[in-house]
């Protein structure tokens, strides 16, 4: 296929009326000259057609989202400093039209510290965790009946810095995950090189820290995300200042983290000059591990041993945008969405089932400044 005709049927499937689309696909960004908030799509998993629908809610900075394990309600991280005339960011909840894509709002709660920057919900749908950058803490707060959200239960601040002084110079807490046996939460702080552990309660939200199962990360590694494997024994972090991804064995009996090994995310040679690593998955067969290099501007993909839980390089492709500080796979599996947020784009990518590899569609959704991508089964 010329470049013509791929650009033509990349047109094509970006326009094209989705009848049997299966899901939504939500777009956080954020918000300036190209955007202002929450952009939705339809989706159809079998084609990889994508169709706009426009914005969807029209809020602050909503640069990291959350799906409620029900499909009815969506959560956004709001990064910004202030709420309603007081220090600290927040977060806004939102019910699903199913039908047209559009959010609208139940309430908003204060997350208590600044640049909230990552969200997610525990599996029963009760409480909703938060992890505050810029105030280097975290918290829960409690998911009500209706899909809104409550006062914080639990805060705590996270103290410590690490040898980078430009960029740990205090306490940056940057995603917090439930562990797969649903009684721990960890937390990645970028600031501290630490992996900081909390006990979870589904009633309750975290009810203390957990000191003695908190796991140091090699100084100046900047610990960003986190992805279990689909069988619970393994979990991967992305440091972001030394461009690596470290992987553990979990314990989910005991809660606890073992270090098994570290890779590089940039190809042979490259000195990491002029990049940071950003998301991290797991593809939902366990098979393979991706992440994303800023600056750079590629995702590295590894073989995964389900054995041992040790990561292969596979390759290093580039997206083609920008900055790509947020991807994803569709439900399916077949597709990987990479966000440029410095290119205002997304772009398409078909992974093949047995090696991992990338292979782009030629699709680009044109938005600004996106930086979270999240599927909704459409019911």
């Amino acid at each position: 296929m010329n470049s013509l005709a791929a650009a033509l049927a990349a047109a094509a499937l970006m326009t094209l009326p989705l009848s049997a689309a299966k899901f939504l696909l939500y777009v956080g960004t954020y918000t300036g000259p190209k955007s202002e908030g929450i952009y939705a799509y339809r989706f159809d998993d079998e084609t990889g057609a994508t169709e706009p629908l426009g914005l969807a809610a029209r809020t602050e900075n909503p640069t990291f989202l959350a799906i409620h394990p029900n499909g009815r309600f969506l959560y956004a991280a709001n990064e910004t400093g202030t709420w309603r005339g007081k220090p600290g960011g927040y977060v806004t909840a939102y019910a699903i039209d199913s039908a047209n894509g559009k959010l609208r709002e139940l309430g908003q709660q204060s997350t208590v510290g600044g640049g909230p920057c990552h969200l997610s919900t525990d599996p029963a749908g009760r409480q909703l965790l938060v992890a505050n950058y810029g105030g280097g803490s975290t918290l829960s707060l409690p998911l009500l009946k209706d899909g809104s959200v409550g006062p914080h239960g639990f805060f705590s601040q996270h103290r410590g810095s690490s040898v980078n002084k430009s960029r740990q110079s205090e306490p940056h807490a940057h995603s917090i995950n439930l562990g797969p046996d649903g009684h721990v939460a960890w937390v990645a702080d970028l600031g501290t090189d630490s992996l900081h552990a909390y006990a979870f309660d589904p009633a309750k939200g975290l009810t203390r820290a957990l000191p003695a199962q908190d796991v140091p990360l090699a100084p100046g590694s900047g610990p960003r995300h986190l992805a279990f494997s689909p069988d619970g024994h393994h979990a991967y972090v992305i440091n972001e200042l030394l461009s690596t991804v470290t992987a553990f064995q979990y314990d989910a009996r005991k809660g606890r983290m073992t270090q098994i090994g570290t890779v590089s995310t940039l190809p042979p040679g490259h000195d990491g000059t002029g990049t940071t690593t950003a998301e991290i998955r797991v593809h939902p067969s366990g098979r393979f591990v991706f992440g994303s290099n800023r600056g750079h501007d590629s995702i590295a993909v590894f073989g995964r041993d389900a054995a041992s839980g040790r990561l292969t390089p596979v390759e290093i492709t580039k997206t083609g945008g920008k900055t790509p500080r947020n991807f994803n796979f569709d439900p399916s599996g077949k597709f990987l969405f990479a966000a440029g947020q410095n290119s205002d784009d997304i772009r398409q990518f078909k992974i093949d089932a047995q090696t991992g590899q990338l292979t782009p569609t030629g699709l680009k959704l044109e938005v600004g400044a996106p930086v979270c991508l999240r599927f909704v089964p459409l019911k």
